[in-house]
């Protein structure tokens, strides 16, 4: 192979012309949004929408500034720091990969343990918008309620400790309190993670840990933030070897590529307190109905996305894309999604819920896309009942078939006893994996001991409908394993 050139400013006038290059002055840009979480996503994501804007010569006060606050964000601070804060975006497509850099980030606030240099960031007076890609698990929220944990220890610390906050979210509440204090104007709070109401459950986390160490605070932030609901979607695969190997064989020397899907959506509610980027005028949908086009994606995507993921680590089926190719997991995604999803989503302009499953079934069946089935099986305690669990409730509140969804939930209680059909050991997968495993463990013999992790299922283990389904799918499951119970439930 021949000599890789380093990604930086300085080269890329020299890479080659198959790959799409900034056309703006990236000196020229000047900053308006902080982005905490600087993972993947965002890049492939809500980075590639600006920088599209920048090459239109629009917008051009909005880059992003990068941030974190947790350790291991330092590690990716540094590595993109050392080449100017720019990323390949590689597209995996069935027709072939293509490639562009994007540089809509600017710079990376500096990773510390008391975040005095993300809440001095954050107060500048430029940065109009901060946004946040934390997981579905991120936002301090008690699984059974869904209400704010106050309770949690990262929280206790930041109401006791304000000045010096663990979380995000205290980066937040310090920041809002100097801009009061100096007279300036907030700024917009906007979540972009697989939420829903996303926007208002990040207000909830924000004013609540605000009021309890400053309740006027609070108050003041409530009054004048703003936290608009949005829905984000693009299916983004993890960095490995395999993705590095791509890049290095378009000639790049990119520590922290990015691979994508070609499909994109961000629907966003238009509210922001101190202005915006025009992203409708590159492909963002600006809407006052976010919770419909939310609720299917969410419920269709999302939760899809749990029903082949758990099956296919009992049956030792590494990728998503192999996962749709396995008749049995594929016509569990397909019968779950009709008959007991659907009937609980509406339509959004330009696609049904029939559609929306054709069009997902198409995504994930992307053979390019090598998305893992573990990364997707990642964090079923946050994503179950995310996703899973208020379809669950809907359809035992409406009367319509729960058979499935039983058996979903019974697929993943399986696959949190820790092994595999064939005997492999599955990793903790989860980062409540000890109390999962033994509820799983004892579920075995006693099914009904996974439905009284009532941090998860709450009022459900009341419910005998969904209880009695889901005893014997996991009994079934145990007794002569996932393929025949899911043949069973496809026959049914």
């Amino acid at each position: 192979m021949d000599e890789l050139t380093p990604l930086s400013d300085a080269t890329l006038s020299s890479l080659p012309e198959t790959v799409r290059v900034p056309k703006y002055d990236r000196s020229a840009l000047t900053p308006g949004i902080v982005h905490i979480g600087l993972g993947n996503f965002h890049r492939a994501h809500q980075a590639w929408y600006l920088h599209r804007l920048f090459d239109m010569g629009l917008c051009q006060d909005w880059s992003i500034i990068g941030a974190g606050v947790r350790p291991h964000d330092a590690r990716q601070r540094e590595k993109l720091l050392a080449q100017d804060c720019l990323t390949t975006l590689i597209e995996l497509d069935s027709s072939g990969p293509s490639a562009e850099v994007i540089g809509s980030m600017t710079g990376y606030a500096p990773v510390e343990k008391d975040n005095r240099a993300l809440i001095e960031q954050l107060a500048e007076p430029a940065i109009r918008i901060v946004t946040l890609t934390v997981t579905e698990g991120g936002y301090y929220l008690d699984p059974a309620s869904g209400s704010f944990d106050a309770t949690h220890p990262d929280i206790l610390h930041d109401a006791a400790n304000p000045q010096a906050p663990r979380t995000a979210f205290g980066a937040m509440v310090a920041a809002l309190d100097i801009r009061r204090r100096r007279g300036l104007l907030p700024f917009t709070g906007q979540s972009c993670d697989n939420l829903q109401a996303n926007g208002e459950i990040l207000r909830q986390a924000v004013v609540s840990l605000a009021g309890l160490s400053d309740p006027e605070l609070a108050d003041w932030i409530d009054t004048h933030c703003s936290f608009p609901n949005s829905m984000v979607d693009c299916i983004v695969p993890t960095t490995g070897d395999k993705e590095l190997d791509l890049v290095r064989g378009l000639g790049i020397d990119d520590r922290v590529p990015v691979t994508h899907e070609k499909y994109r959506q961000w629907v966003i509610e238009d509210n922001f307190c101190a202005g915006r980027p025009d992203w409708e005028r590159v492909g963002a949908t600006i809407t006052d109905n976010v919770h419909d086009y939310e609720a299917m994606k969410i419920r269709m995507l999302n939760a899809g996305h749990q029903i082949i993921a758990n099956p296919g680590e009992i049956l030792s089926v590494e990728t998503i894309s192999d996962c749709m190719a396995h008749p049995l997991i594929n016509g569990l995604f397909r019968k779950v999604q009709s008959e007991e999803i659907a009937p609980h989503v509406k339509p959004v302009p330009g696609m049904t819920p029939q559609d929306y499953i054709d069009l997902i079934d198409r995504r994930f069946s992307n053979p390019a896309i090598v998305d893992t089935t573990r990364r997707v099986a990642f964090d079923g305690s946050a994503r179950h009942t995310g996703f899973v669990l208020p379809v669950l409730r809907d359809g035992l509140s409406a009367g319509t078939p729960v058979e499935g969804l039983a058996l979903v939930e019974a697929l993943w209680a399986r696959m949190c006893e820790g092994t595999r059909e064939d005997g492999s050991l599955i990793k903790p997968n989860d980062p409540l994996w000890d109390e999962l495993q033994t509820a799983a463990r004892a579920a075995r013999q006693r099914p009904a001991a996974w439905l009284e992790q009532s941090q998860f299922y709450g009022d459900l283990v009341e419910e005998q409908q969904f209880v009695r389904a889901f005893e014997r799918w996991l009994s079934l499951i145990w007794y002569g394993g996932s393929a025949n119970a899911m043949r069973i439930y496809l026959d049914g």
